[in-house]
């Protein structure tokens, strides 16, 4: 990111001024009240030049040196350039009337969407437009839980954005040609909403068996949703005639369902942020929902093309509020945990009194708010924690919670602020995108090695000698950063919510 003087004049507070990025254009939306695509910085260029600070320097070289008839003056001394621009650290001061706004040269794709409601958690539906999409528009399909005002107005919404157009950084050219890209290039916005009861605390989309071009099921297949809501009940839902809707609108039935398949009650009252389905191994129909509470219970679903079966017996080693759940990406019966206990815990379904068989007593220095199971490399598990600590783990390491803590394979102390989302590259095993409360996305790089001959010397030095060489890229310019995801049918593209909407981009690194 970088500084950019604001208007002497002007009223806009610098937390303001980072909300929007720059290439996201206002939308056509489908239904009335959703929200909208915006692009707040649409009448920069115009704001500058009423500033003075779009200045031609050819312009004044010419008056300098040539007079009237062009000329040269040998005696002319050369004007002395201004001193590059420092790059902005996150968490560095800003000075009265600056604000931060995005360089646009390190995004290839930078759109941004506000709703009418804003959303702690979101996942990424299958789409029907193929695997590896690495061109232009770009397009995706979401599903989304609200954090409504009004309790009655929670919903959970399933959206298709499409026509996102690659950041443009061509503002010389004339209006014509600007006002054609324009039209190419404006996002439109469709969606279905289903009514939810009370806010969405985390939903997530059932993982599909089959390849990524397969697309996404067909109705009357269910493409199950489940939800944690803040009343403490877990919700399934079939989502898939709703993004067959938005996919195939000229096949798609008018009927849509408005309530879930299945409630489930196993929780009580007792809310929570921990829930996650099983991958498909083995080639099983069934399908297996494990969520967790603020009690520090955690409870198994089973869900059967005919019925859904809650396990009465809870899993019980936390001793507090259960955060995160994450099942092997490779052994049918296993899965992860992390709790604001401080520890990390590994289960198998299989142990009969339902306790941890190995783990972290002490993983973070606070709760360990997040994990991410490493989808190729399957030992490897990565945790955030409320201190703002980023650790990845070596699972052959663990022994049991009483003995004593391994050392973790990495681990990161750049963010200021808890941890609040963490999730593995799908397919580059070293890579992770982390959020956190202090408003930034970091992309990073477990493989890059720090070379002693690119150290930055002189003033730059003692600025940037915190920086870790595995930091690859800082998004910033959202307030509360709730959740981030990979897109795994668009290699490199990044997408996060939070109190002030959504973003989604592909940061340089990764074009």
């Amino acid at each position: 990111m970088g500084k950019r003087a604001s208007s002497p004049v002007g009223d806009r507070p610098a937390a303001k001024s980072n909300t929007a990025p720059a290439a996201a254009e206002r939308a056509a939306v489908g239904e009335e009240g959703m929200g909208e695509f915006e692009d707040q910085w649409e009448d920069e260029l115009e704001d500058d030049a009423e500033l003075g600070e779009v200045h031609d320097a050819a312009d004044d070289d010419d008056a300098e040196e040539g007079g009237e008839d062009g000329g040269m003056d040998v005696d002319q001394q050369e004007e002395e350039r201004p001193p590059s621009p420092k790059a902005y650290l996150p968490g560095g001061k800003l000075e009265e009337g600056e604000f931060l706004a995005p360089d646009l040269s390190t995004y290839p794709l930078l759109h941004s969407f506000v709703p009418t409601w804003p959303s702690l958690s979101f996942d990424v539906l299958r789409d029907n437009d193929g695997e590896e999409r690495r061109g232009y528009p770009v397009s995706c399909a979401l599903v989304a839980g609200t954090q409504a005002q009004d309790p009655t107005a929670n919903e959970v919404t399933i959206m298709r954005w499409e026509g996102m157009g690659k950041t443009r950084k061509d503002y010389e050219e004339d209006d014509d040609d600007s006002d054609d890209e324009d039209t190419e290039d404006d996002p439109v916005l469709t969606f279905r909403s289903i009514p939810h009861k009370g806010g969405v605390n985390r939903i997530r989309a059932r993982p599909l068996g089959n390849p990524l071009s397969g697309g996404p099921p067909v109705p009357p297949d269910p493409y199950h949703v489940a939800t944690f809501a803040e009343t403490g009940k877990v919700h399934i839902f079939d989502v898939a005639p709703h993004l067959h809707s938005l996919l195939s609108p000229a096949t798609a039935s008018s009927t849509l369902s408005k309530t879930p398949l299945y409630t489930i009650d196993s929780h009580g009252r007792a809310e929570g942020f921990a829930l996650d389905w099983a991958k498909p191994i083995g080639g099983s129909s069934s399908a297996r929902l494990l969520s967790g509470d603020i009690h520090s219970k955690i409870y198994l679903t089973t869900l059967t093309p005919s019925s859904c079966t809650p396990s009465p017996k809870p899993f019980v080693s936390h001793t507090d509020s259960v955060e995160d759940i994450q099942w092997s990406p490779s052994e049918a019966t296993v899965f992860a945990s992390c709790s604001a206990d401080r520890s990390i815990r590994v289960w198998d379904i299989r142990v009969k009194d339902r306790k941890s068989v190995i783990g972290v007593a002490g993983a973070h220095e606070s709760d360990v708010n997040v994990i991410s199971w490493n989808l190729s490399t399957n030992y490897l598990l990565a945790s955030g924690g409320d201190e703002g600590g980023i650790k990845v783990w070596d699972l052959r390491n663990f022994k049991g919670t009483k003995a004593p803590a391994p050392t973790p394979v990495a681990s990161f102390s750049w963010h200021t602020a808890p941890i609040t989302s963490i999730e593995w590259h799908p397919t580059e095993d070293s890579c992770f995108a982390a959020s956190g409360a202090d408003d930034q996305v970091t992309l990073w790089d477990l493989s890059v090695e720090e070379d002693e001959d690119e150290r930055p010397t002189g003033d730059d030095a003692d600025r940037l000698k915190d920086v870790p060489a595995q930091l690859l890229f800082c998004h910033q310019g959202q307030q509360d950063i709730k959740e981030v995801h990979w897109h795994p049918q668009v290699p490199g593209t990044v997408i996060s919510t939070a109190s002030d909407g959504f973003n989604i981009f592909k940061a340089l690194p990764f074009a």
